[in-house]
């Protein structure tokens, strides 16, 4: 799972970067024209994960990944805006989900460019750019469909598809996202491979100076469909991402915060990107795997590996809770807790998986 994280200049977003990765924002940058991205590859904590490897102790533990990339070069003068470059288009259009950093934190040695604080006028413009680029692959592919057309009036699919972006744009020309288009499934399948920005999952970021209260309203930003919005510190949490990790829980209870902003924006990627984690265990390796909520056995077997799902048999499936509260596989045998599972089977966040497969 890939997340942009994008803002408006001096926005704090690699701040942010830094917060979320625990790393030097600039290690693994590379620049490209007007812009610059970073990218780190981060463990998903999970605390079933510690457990299951504290009751197996395997030679190795894996964690879920998810990788964060900070993506520089967003202009933001709304009514300006042509959208984004193409090669920032490259860089953010693989991602899975967008981290919209705001800005919320004042700070003289670093003045916003438009001269004040105004977090609602920087979310739209940010919005804004991204919308003007989804317009602009709209027009090409209706110039594309209507030219389609008059070649081969007949073609029931370039019809629908028509008449969809069509819809798109006057959605966009009214500052509307797609995200809150309404679409059937034929739609939403039709205009997958365009990677629409204003389709992807949101999630808005306020970035706090320390002092400032993080429980703030913020309906004003978390409007849209697939929208979530959270405040966050970034520079208390970046200080607090480079302490030991025996200091670190103490820090965060002395400044009232609830959780390292990595776990609160992991549990906000995967209640918007409709994802979970199921576990294998054994004596070699502890492992999560994140697929999509509602996928079934053949699916998270072809997680594994394909050839898992290839020559799937069965799934022995075990709840984390019943494997928790039976201590050993062999306890739970005992008390028929693991089960057999076939293809269809959907499996639950927290399902402990077993493949049985021929290939």
């Amino acid at each position: 799972m890939q997340v942009a994280i994008i803002g408006l200049p001096l926005s704090g977003k690699t701040t942010i970067f830094e917060a979320l990765t625990q790393n030097d924002a600039h290690a693994g940058g590379h620049s490209a024209g007007r812009y610059r991205i970073s990218t780190a590859i981060v463990d998903v904590p999970d605390p079933r994960v510690d457990a299951l490897s504290a009751l197996f102790r395997p030679r190795k533990t894996t964690y879920a990944r998810i990788q964060f990339n900070d993506i520089s070069g967003i202009g933001g003068d709304v009514g300006e805006s042509k959208g984004l470059d193409a090669q920032l288009l490259t860089a953010i259009a693989p991602c899975d989900a967008l981290l919209q950093v705001v800005r919320g934190f004042d700070n003289p040695t670093v003045p916003h460019p438009a001269g004040d604080i105004e977090p609602r006028r920087d979310l739209a413009a940010l919005r804004f750019e991204l919308l003007i680029s989804d317009l602009a692959v709209v027009e090409r592919r209706i110039e594309r469909i209507e030219a389609g057309l008059k070649k081969s009036r007949a073609d029931a699919g370039l019809t629908k598809e028509l008449a969809l972006m069509r819809r798109f744009k006057e959605a966009l020309e009214n500052e509307t996202p797609l995200v809150n288009v309404e679409m059937d499934e034929e739609e939403a399948f039709m205009v997958r491979g365009f990677q629409f920005l204003t389709l992807k999952p949101a999630m808005v970021l306020l970035n706090l100076n320390d002092d400032d209260d993080a429980d703030v309203d913020l309906a004003w930003a978390n409007h849209h469909r697939r929208t979530s919005a959270v405040a966050l510190k970034g520079v208390l949490e970046k200080e607090i991402a480079r302490l030991p990790e025996e200091d670190r829980a103490l820090f965060l209870e002395d400044y009232g915060i609830a959780a390292p902003g990595l776990e609160v924006m992991v549990r906000q990627c995967y209640d918007l990107l409709g994802l979970m984690s199921f576990f294998t265990v054994g004596e070699d390796e502890v492992r999560a795997w994140t697929v999509r909520r509602g996928a079934t056995a053949v699916e998270a077997a072809g997680a594994i590996h394909s050839d898992l799902a290839r020559g799937f048999i069965r799934a022995e499936v075990i709840s984390y809770d019943e494997m928790i509260d039976c201590g050993t596989l062999a306890e739970a045998r005992k008390r028929g807790k693991l089960r057999l599972e076939g293809k269809d089977y959907v499996v639950q966040d927290g399902d402990i998986l077993s493949i049985r497969f021929n290939v």
